[in-house]
């Protein structure tokens, strides 16, 4: 009587995972490159100018991300190589093939995608689930390698004399001895749930106290405000927001200390700016649209606007004030 072989469901256990996670890396490489195009800078969509709308609100890497988007051709570099990294750690942990040193691409690319964009997300904190779900995920394969339905296992199963070897069994698949690196195993366990809970309360206080969203509305940080010759001359950043939707400026206006208007913008007035009244810093760029002035999330620029008489700023006090088509005002004295 033969006997049937015992079904092995541990080396089953990380298929699902290996799939799952895998086509969420592998279809940023699908969508980007094969349906469309999205690494030219030129066009619509660019992967670049998302980047940028990371900027105001990263933690802890915002200086790298500032770097890039205010050098364009860096910025394009990182967006191709960034691409085709999680094309190929996609597609190889979909295969199994070399599962734990793909494991550990997993975990960094989910770190990066934490740390800059873990504040993103209008209803279900979309970017932060993304990353802390993918840190996890890392974790996991790294410990589980994988055998059913792998490359790896197709190779352990033929003998391959790679296989044999230590290396392979520390960045491919195979057993791996850890009862001795328990502790170290759980410490790494809760650290990354430390660093779920930390993340979740910094960027949207989901631990304790009032939650914030901020991808909600537009928010606009007004800096240098000054009169320079004939021009009003102002920097305008926008800090939060959906992330796919600009802020569109309908009003610009200026008011003396006793509450008459020195200068009266709307949104027609602002469509019609000149190009050359704006100076963008990043590639996320400020512009006129067809009834507003239109701000990306992450953009920030200066803005020159001529006046006509210089001497009734000069002698007085002043209050700037933005107007979003929403309602929302925001002001800035002199």
């Amino acid at each position: 009587m033969q006997h049937q072989k015992t079904f092995d469901v541990n080396s089953f256990v990380p298929l699902a995972l290996r799939l799952v996670v895998g086509w969420t890396y592998f279809s940023a490489f699908w969508r980007r490159l094969i349906l469309e195009n999205k690494l030219i800078p030129e066009e619509a969509g660019y992967i670049g100018e998302k980047f940028n709308h990371f900027l105001p609100n990263a933690l802890g890497i915002k200086p790298v991300i500032e770097y890039l988007v205010t050098h364009p051709d860096a910025l394009w570099i990182n967006m191709v190589a960034f691409t085709i990294i999680e094309g190929i750690v996609g597609l190889a942990i979909m295969l199994g093939f070399f599962t734990r040193l793909m494991s550990i691409g997993i975990f960094l690319l989910a770190l990066g995608i934490l740390l800059a964009s873990g504040w993103i997300g209008t209803t279900c904190l979309d970017e932060w689930q993304i990353g802390i779900l993918g840190l996890a995920s890392g974790f996991t394969l790294f410990l589980s390698g994988s055998t059913y339905l792998s490359l790896d296992g197709y190779f352990i199963a033929k003998k391959a004399r790679f296989t044999q070897t230590k290396w392979f069994r520390l960045l491919g698949s195979g057993e791996l001895n850890l009862a001795s690196y328990k502790p170290l195993l759980l410490v790494g366990a809760f650290s990354i749930f430390g660093l779920t809970l930390f993340t979740n309360q910094y960027f949207h206080g989901g631990v304790f106290g009032t939650l914030h969203n901020k991808s909600v509305k537009p928010k606009l940080e007004i800096s240098n405000l000054k009169i320079d010759g004939n021009e009003l001359i102002f920097d305008v950043f926008r800090v939060e927001g959906v992330d796919v939707y600009g802020s569109f400026l309908i009003g610009i206006s200026v008011k003396n200390e006793s509450g008459k208007y020195l200068l009266q913008l709307d949104g027609n007035d602002l469509a019609k700016l000149s190009p050359k009244t704006i100076s963008n810093y990043y590639v996320a760029k400020v512009k006129p649209g067809v009834h507003s002035l239109v701000i990306p999330l992450g953009a920030k620029a200066t803005i020159r606007i001529p006046i006509e008489n210089k001497w009734a700023f000069q002698k007085s006090a002043y209050t700037l004030t933005l107007t979003d088509i929403s309602g929302l005002t925001w002001t800035e004295s002199l």
